[in-house]
């Protein structure tokens, strides 16, 4: 083979591992028991980033996040409570003192997608706990319905994720990996890690899709994916090291090879397809983001506009969809509510999408629900825009979460909560999302057979 091909097969082929996702071969090994799915589709939304439990479902706002830790005396205009959330949850919105909308000092609210809130059109769970305060921690128990203490970052999750759980359980003509999409935020610490187990059992033939969209359509990805250029090694060694560390760079917590590609050859060629159509779209500027991405974006808003271009593709049986920029909540308050303020965007402009596509409407159930809180009491650092303080995630405060959720078989405008359920004696859960989805999908019977999930989790239908 002459260099110059070689060169240009290599670098087609490197640019393809790093563009397309993971298109996995599968097998069914178990018969489905046939249980009757109360939708086609799932759609679940990780709110994550860390979000204190008292600015959402509380609507607190200022009061019961800064008032409390100054003196009232001299700031009274921290008396402020409202529903930040307009697209998923029900309350009137601040009087004063806004900060987490755009323009000047963000004194503009987003104006909502929905006419009609999330938590009118289905079920809240308020009073929902996640098994983890930590981001992965609590990543990996959305995914796998169980925790592990011992389990850290750079590690894959241990028992199967719902991922698995659905093409190993469902087969590969319900459940075909061109079906089942993980659309991450970025590719730092272990998220690329979760989109399958290391689960002898299970693992990477049974895995997800994962794509990082605003990493492949990024300026790197621009610069070295998008027209698949060809090197020449005599004149351009630079551009094709400096691909060359982005690539590697992309994938430094994924291992040092790719799982092998299994996909048809018409699944090559949808793909292939579609990463072509993106990248033109991105560059027109005719991705489906939401309403104001452009004049209140963020790399939230970016990851749900991808993820919709997705649902529109492929219509999969499920896709999880990551959030996280609200845990700048750290050091900068003022910006996680807004952060707040454009996830809530995001995630009424992707159930607008599905209620306008002619195959996932009136067939798609939407969950969306954070891997962790934050602490009840803040910590010392105080933003740079109005002096807020910051707040870390670790006491018990950080495991206060909430569950939203929406579609088919859904009892609209209904709060599940220990005054409306006296008789449950239990507990609502983040480990509790795993079995749900199975049972939505119509495989919960082998996903409890599988004898892999947290102590008590169950299904929420089955926790009313």
């Amino acid at each position: 083979m002459k260099r110059r091909d070689f060169i240009k097969k290599a670098g087609l082929a490197a640019a393809g591992a790093f563009a397309a996702p993971y298109i996995l071969p599968t097998g069914r090994l178990f018969a489905s028991t046939g249980a009757t799915p109360m939708a086609n589709h799932v759609v679940l939304v990780m709110f994550a980033g860390g979000v204190r439990w008292q600015e959402t479902i509380g609507q607190t706002y200022l009061q019961g996040s800064q008032m409390l830790y100054a003196p009232p005396q001299a700031q009274p205009e921290l008396d402020v409570t409202g529903n930040i959330m307009p697209n998923m949850l029900s309350g009137s919105a601040p009087s004063s003192k806004i900060v987490y909308g755009k323009g000047s000092g963000g004194q503009t609210p987003i104006q909502p997608v929905l006419s009609q809130s999330l938590q009118q059109q289905g079920m809240l769970f308020s009073e929902m706990k996640s098994s983890s305060p930590g981001h992965y921690g609590g990543l990996n128990v959305l995914l796998q319905g169980n925790t592990f203490a011992a389990q850290g970052l750079k590690q894959r999750p241990v028992n199967p994720t719902i991922f698995e759980y659905l093409r190993r359980h469902g087969g590969p003509t319900d459940f075909p990996a061109s079906k089942i999409w993980f659309v991450g935020n970025g590719i730092g610490n272990s998220l690329p890690l979760l989109n399958y187990s290391d689960h002898p059992s299970y693992g990477t033939k049974y895995g997800a899709n994962f794509f990082a969209p605003t990493i492949t359509f990024g300026p790197k990805g621009d610069a070295y994916l998008k027209d698949a250029r060809i090197y020449h090694p005599q004149d351009q060694l630079g551009p094709m090291y400096e691909m060359k560390y982005f690539l590697d760079n992309s994938f430094e917590n994924v291992g040092k090879t790719l799982p092998s590609i299994g996909n048809t050859e018409d699944e090559k060629d949808q793909i292939k397809h579609f990463m072509k159509t993106m990248f033109e779209k991105t560059s027109a500027g005719t991705i489906d983001f939401p309403p104001d991405h452009g004049a209140a974006g963020n790399g939230d808003t970016a990851t749900i506009g991808y993820a919709c271009e997705v649902l529109k593709e492929f219509k999969p049986k499920l896709t999880v969809v990551n959030l996280s920029a609200v845990d700048t909540c750290h050091t900068g308050f003022t910006n996680y509510l807004k952060a707040i303020h454009r996830a809530d965007h995001a995630v009424g402009h992707i159930w607008n999408v599905i209620q306008n596509d002619s195959v996932m409407a009136n067939n798609t159930t939407i969950i969306a629900v954070p891997e962790c809180g934050r602490d009840a009491t803040p910590n010392p650092i105080k933003d740079s825009q109005n002096d807020f303080f910051g707040y870390d995630h670790s006491d018990s405060n950080a495991l206060d979460v909430f569950c939203l959720m929406a579609g088919p078989s859904v009892v609209p405008n209904m709060n599940v909560n220990s005054s409306n359920n006296p008789s449950f004696t239990g507990q609502w859960a983040t480990a509790d999302i795993v079995p749900t989805i199975a049972d939505i999908l119509g495989l919960k019977s082998e996903v409890m057979g599988a004898n892999m999930l947290l102590g008590g989790a169950g299904s929420l239908f089955d926790k009313i």
